[in-house]
């Protein structure tokens, strides 16, 4: 904690994408506009000025310093770097810890420098030791492990799904970063302070997802068998 502690409050240097990042979450990138490969150059540099890290942040419409305050976005750790001869890069990063956006502040890079703070969960954790938590805990896990299999049979996939983390506070977060919610639910469970709201948001979207999944999993299986449908 006391790595994360050091980077919030303090200035980031921001890259909004139209996308989210989570805690927890592996993301690959392409970097191809100057700004942003002397964002990836800063990061890599032994200055310690950015200590590999920036902050990644769903964009909004309009002028991106426009960016309303309070805006919650994730920090990204450079985690592999590949250089390509023309000066673009494909890296991968790991989100970190969530942050809010204070303010743009005036910076001679090239890319968006902002004051920001640590947007952690709310203080009292009670929650996550609630029977009801627990329960969606669960019920969360079970269901997504229906889903990642159904997926797989209807891809043809004999890999395992991915892995949850035991902590029920990061479940939501890791469910998010595997299934193609849309960017809305994706900043609100990024947003959202407490891991139960998380829990009560992300269970009942598998609910309902997962009876026709099984179903398209069951239909693929029986094409492969009889010769008949796609594969």
């Amino acid at each position: 904690m006391a790595q994360l502690a050091r980077v919030t409050p303090t200035r980031l240097p921001l890259f909004p994408l139209p996308l989210v990042l989570f805690p927890g979450a592996t993301l690959p990138l392409h970097i191809f506009e100057p700004r942003y490969r002397a964002l990836i150059a800063d990061c890599r540099a032994d200055d310690g000025r950015w200590d590999g890290r920036f902050g990644i942040v769903l964009a909004t419409p309009g002028p991106e310093r426009a960016m309303p305050a309070g805006r919650v976005g994730c920090i990204a750790v450079l985690r592999d770097v590949r250089l390509l001869p023309d000066g673009r890069s494909n890296v991968v990063v790991e989100g970190e810890r969530r942050f809010a956006l204070a303010r743009f502040v005036d910076d001679p890079a090239p890319y968006h420098v902002a004051e920001v703070h640590a947007w952690d969960d709310a203080p009292d954790g009670a929650d996550l030791d609630a029977v009801a938590v627990r329960a969606l805990d669960a019920e969360v896990r079970a269901l997504f492990a229906r889903v990642a299999q159904a997926a797989r049979r209807i891809a043809d996939d004999a890999t395992p799904p991915p892995a949850l983390p035991d902590d029920p506070a990061a479940l939501a977060f890791a469910v998010a970063a595997a299934i193609d919610f849309d960017n809305a639910l994706r900043q609100r469970l990024l947003a959202e302070r407490s891991p139960r709201a998380r829990l009560e948001e992300v269970a009942p979207l598998l609910r309902h997802a997962v009876d026709a999944i099984e179903t398209r999993a069951a239909v693929h299986e029986r094409a492969r068998s009889n010769g008949h449908g796609p594969h």
